[in-house]
């Protein structure tokens, strides 16, 4: 997939001259493209792509999504200061995966927790069940879970056929794995599970609200995360070009998105000039059933959270 994505950024910058390439759902999709925005300079937009590193592979990158490092350190927090000793992190094994448990990891064993197995899946059509019963054997107190977008409803099935739900085991990680627009069909065995995340449909902002009633009604499901990383992205690349008075260079259009700050469906959030990397809310949430439906209830704001992964330690 990467050197599919190279060869169609390559043509988009060649042949039809673009002045942004936006989207980048997986980082090595990000990581691949960003010599040729260097090279080019071209606005490279990062709109779902989570790992910690992306934007500093080009002076052209700007982020509208996440970082996986803003949501596992402040969950290792949580999970520290909430009964939480003994832990098995459970990742898909790539780039996003290795941020999650890195950052997790280090943060909670700051925080005197212990990791009593760190276990990789593959990141292609994965099977959790052996995983999930050697984590099971190993009896911790929660299981620390990081899955791309799409495969939580795979992990939760199994998680709850293999009883871990009813053993006492928590469920805690960034919010991908129960994604809001999934979240409605995973079944009462994801109730209670903890995240941490930038983003839940049950948001309680009036622009929220908004945002929800017109993205269902347009596609019939929930928003999640994913579109609110598209929609922010495009926020920013309209308000730039009114910053610039239409001047699409990709100097002008990085200066321009430098240090923008609006408030977003998510809650208030900025472009860190110095890393062009997303500022933002991270919310705790806890699943729990409203008017009968799933969701992922915000019960703590940390506001305007940086990236870790940037922040020297």
């Amino acid at each position: 997939m990467p050197d599919n994505t190279k060869r169609l950024a390559q043509e988009l910058i060649v042949n039809d001259k673009v002045s942004v390439i936006a989207g980048f759902e997986i980082t090595p999709a990000a990581m691949v493209v960003a010599p040729l925005a260097t090279e080019a300079k071209v606005v490279e937009l990062v709109m779902a792509a989570g790992t910690s590193i992306i934007t500093e592979k080009s002076p052209y990158i700007a982020r509208t999504s996440f970082t996986l490092p803003q949501s596992s350190v402040i969950i290792a927090d949580w999970a520290a200061k909430n009964k939480i000793k003994k832990v098995v992190t459970i990742v898909s094994d790539y780039a996003p995966g290795a941020d999650a448990e890195k950052s997790f990891s280090e943060r909670f064993k700051a925080g005197g927790g212990t990791i009593a197995e760190a276990i990789k899946v593959p990141l292609a059509n994965p099977d959790f069940a052996p995983f999930l019963q050697r984590a099971a054997d190993a009896k911790p107190d929660a299981i620390f879970i990081f899955v791309p977008s799409g495969q939580g409803a795979t992990f939760m099935k199994q998680f709850a056929e293999r009883g871990l739900d009813k053993a006492g085991i928590k469920l805690i990680g960034p919010g991908d794995v129960t994604d809001d627009d999934l979240l409605p069909q995973m079944g009462d065995a994801v109730l209670g599970v903890v995240t941490a995340h930038m983003y839940s449909a049950d948001h309680p902002s009036a622009k929220n609200k908004a945002y929800v009633a017109a993205f269902e009604k347009a596609n019939n499901f929930r928003p999640n995360f994913m579109s609110v990383g598209g929609y922010d992205g495009m926020h920013l690349i309209y308000e730039a070009l009114k910053k610039t008075g239409g001047k699409a260079d990709g100097d002008s259009l990085i200066a321009a998105m430098k240090g923008m700050k609006w408030e977003s469906p998510r809650g208030p959030i900025s472009i860190d000039p110095e890393t062009r990397d997303i500022v933002q809310n991270i919310y705790m949430r806890k699943v729990e059933k409203k008017n009968g439906q799933l969701y992922n209830v915000e019960f703590q704001t940390f506001p305007d959270v940086k990236d870790f992964g940037k922040i020297k330690k």
